[in-house]
């Protein structure tokens, strides 16, 4: 054991700061970017360490506020009040541990990918359309069409030619910490690739700004992180009985958990070592969002960007995660100052630049390798986001994509083949459904009198009473001219469903000519 700990904590005492690093600038963005003040997201990145980092059942994955989540806790803040956040959380929080307890960790993964991707692509596009916004030192609005219309009133602003110019500065702090950013992600050497973006664009904007002595909005963070905590109150726990209430807190779990499964799997391809226990991972994340929900903070999922830096840092173990959330517990604790320096601008220019990246153009051309309807529900999806909410738009493209299972549940190629003047096959490719009887009545009627019909069923999948019904009807109308039905009753039994009453119309097993 020793032995083992000798060998795994340089590399994971490396890879922990790496995360931290990363970590930093991402919880205080993804806060403001969630209407929080940017301390709330400091503390679900430590929980997300200290606590799930430890229970969790992907050893290399680590947790904390996710962008993903930002505009539904936006919406829900907005929509409810600061104050219900934490009971939804806490419920939310709940559901995801007796899902973990009852297995159902594998089910959460039951999901389109369309849907995932236009979903995070729908994400992507909202929280670009806020943040610009705020690197402006402008206020966001509350939805995504209204973001987009009072961007050119806000730019205008921002000017000197036309407004005040109160955000320029602010804004060029963001543009610099973007280029900096997507610079560093195609440039950066070899020998410092464990050194995010993300932290030097910030801490460039930062040095700028205080050596320039620019007057922009900055972080604001209370001096004692005990400041920053709000403890569930009993009393709203009641107000969980409104259907709304309980619909978010689902809604909550439901996309937290397809996020932290799904991230879970990508890392898994990452390493060569132990597998994610997915059961576990759930009911890990359930523990840190109920303590979330009870500390008034935010949500938390396990974050891809944040893991697969742990993993190229050479992380080992779960201790890793725990440690990055020990060092951010750290630097809240002792260097609070630091954080009051950030630019509020800075931050947003790092989520407009993983906003960007949400919107995921190799993932869209990869469905489109299935044809077209991957691609118009992920455009469905992320469309219905951006101009109503992110349940509605999830709930579209789960919409779109039953249509598309039920329409191609439905599909019947119906053909009918001469072999011999009296000789004919009736060959059925696909599903043979009561949707389909009129189409296979109008072929049946073709059928010439005398004829001896053979109907091979290897490609046909499934039949209903519907057309099983039909097909008898036309061999006892039929055999008054001298036609007759054949098929093979076995292969019929295994596509039918209920037991197969055979008809006295219907041939004995032969093999179609």
């Amino acid at each position: 054991m020793l032995e083992h700990l000798k060998n795994t904590l340089p590399r994971d005492a490396l890879a922990s700061v790496v995360v931290f690093l990363v970590a930093l600038p991402l919880c205080m963005g993804i806060a403001i970017a969630s209407g929080m003040p940017p301390a709330k997201g400091l503390v679900t990145g430590i929980v997300g360490g200290l606590v799930v980092g430890w229970l969790a059942g992907s050893p290399l994955q680590v947790s904390g506020p996710a962008a993903g989540l930002a505009v539904l806790v936006f919406e829900l803040v907005r929509n409810h009040g600061l104050a219900m956040l934490g009971p939804i959380l806490l419920l939310a929080g709940l559901l995801q541990l007796l899902a973990g307890r009852l297995r159902l960790g594998c089910w959460f993964r039951v999901t389109a990918p369309a849907v995932v991707y236009g979903m995070l692509a729908g994400i992507g596009v909202l929280i670009v359309l806020s943040q610009v916004h705020v690197m402006l030192d402008a206020t966001p609005q509350a939805s995504g069409l209204a973001n987009l219309l009072a961007f050119p009133g806000a730019l205008g602003e921002a000017l000197p030619v036309m407004g005040a110019g109160l955000g320029l500065d602010a804004a060029l702090l963001g543009l610099g910490t973007i280029a900096l950013m997507a610079g560093w992600d195609r440039l950066r050497p070899q020998r410092l690739r464990f050194l995010p973006g993300a932290l030097l664009g910030v801490s460039l904007a930062t040095g700028v700004s205080l050596w320039l002595g620019l007057d922009v909005n900055r972080v604001q963070v209370p001096a004692n992180l005990g400041e920053a905590i709000d403890w569930l109150r009993p009393a709203d726990l009641l107000r969980l009985a409104d259907p709304s209430l309980l619909l978010a807190a689902v809604a909550v779990a439901f996309i937290a958990s397809a996020e932290t499964l799904l991230s879970a799997a990508a890392v898994d391809r990452m390493h060569d070592g132990a597998r994610s226990n997915l059961d576990r991972e759930l009911a890990a994340q359930g523990v840190g969002n109920m303590l979330c929900g009870v500390l008034g903070a935010l949500p938390m999922t396990g974050v891809i960007v944040r893991s697969s830096a742990n993993v190229q840092a050479g992380a080992r173990t779960r201790l890793a995660a725990i440690l990055h959330g020990a060092w951010l517990l750290a630097f809240v604790m002792l260097l609070p100052g630091v954080l009051q320096s950030i630019p509020v601008a800075s931050l947003a220019g790092v989520l407009v630049y993983t906003g960007f990246k949400l919107v995921d153009l190799k993932a869209l051309r990869g469905l489109g390798r299935y044809g077209r309807m991957p691609m118009f529900i992920y455009a469905a999806t992320a469309l219905s986001i951006v101009c109503s909410d992110l349940l509605t738009g999830v709930l579209v493209g789960f919409g779109l994509t039953l249509a598309k299972l039920a329409w191609k549940a439905s599909r019947l190629k119906v053909s009918l083949v001469y072999r011999e003047a009296d000789r004919a096959e009736l060959r059925l490719i696909g599903a043979a459904t009561f949707l389909k009887v009129p189409l296979l009545a109008k072929v049946l009627e073709s059928v010439r009198p005398g004829t001896t019909l053979y109907v091979p069923l290897e490609h046909l999948n499934y039949i209903d009473h519907a057309c099983m019904e039909l097909l008898e009807d036309w061999s006892r109308a039929a055999a008054a001219s001298g036609s007759r039905l054949v098929i093979e009753p076995h292969a019929l039994k295994r596509r039918l469903e209920g037991r197969l009453r055979t008809a006295s119309g219907l041939g004995a097993a032969k093999p179609a000519a």
